[in-house]
């Protein structure tokens, strides 16, 4: 008796779910990516051999260049938590909107009597404005110093750590700026910060 033949049949695969995992993938790692951020300040930093990646939270980056001090604070409860205690140290009226718009500015440079004005200019208006740059002397109205001694009490109330600071400095950078914000750290025992450089070459 003859043995009956069994048709193939070609093998097909569904991509459809391969598919969908990898747009879900894709679309993941493009909302978690952090975009990189102009600087506020042109600074040419000097080389360096060692190397340190900056976190993402309870980090604070102090960049000096061209005589201007800005300031950058790296999470945004930090800087909602830090601009919160700078209303009741100054008792300076800041509105809702401008807390909520300063909890996504990373890097500043304004007196605080004019930063409401800053946190309420249009994308626009900030391309033709140039801030002043921080209040940093050896005086006690030294803005800089509050600033940094507010965020480090924030990093400790949200996360329970210590505020880790670096500083930021154009390599022609004329040395009493530098010494002005190294004496406000030292005034707050901060004798430990990071010095940001750029890789040297080999």
């Amino acid at each position: 008796m003859a043995r009956a033949k069994v048709k193939r049949k070609s093998t097909a695969i569904d991509m459809t779910a391969m598919c969908d995992v990898a747009f879900l993938l894709l679309t993941f790692f493009i909302l978690s990516a952090k975009p990189k951020t102009e600087d506020p300040v042109k600074a040419e930093v000097p080389a360096s051999t060692a190397t340190f990646v900056i976190p993402e939270t309870d980090f604070a980056i102090i960049t000096v260049g061209g005589g201007k001090v800005f300031y950058t604070i790296e999470g945004d409860d930090l800087r909602r938590g830090t601009i919160k205690a700078m209303m009741d140290t100054y008792n300076a009226p800041f509105t809702p909107a401008e807390i909520a718009t300063f909890a996504h500015t990373e890097a500043f440079g304004s007196y605080l009597n004019v930063l409401p004005q800053v946190l309420s200019m249009t994308e626009e208006q900030k391309k033709n404005y140039h801030e002043t740059g921080m209040q940093v002397d050896t005086t006690d109205k030294n803005e800089l110093f509050y600033w940094v001694l507010q965020t480090r009490k924030a990093a400790r109330g949200l996360h329970n750590k210590e505020l880790q600071i670096a500083i930021k400095g154009d390599a022609k950078e004329e040395y009493p700026t530098i010494a002005k914000i190294i004496s406000t750290l030292q005034k707050q025992k901060v004798d430990k910060f990071s010095l940001i450089t750029s890789l040297k070459k080999k």
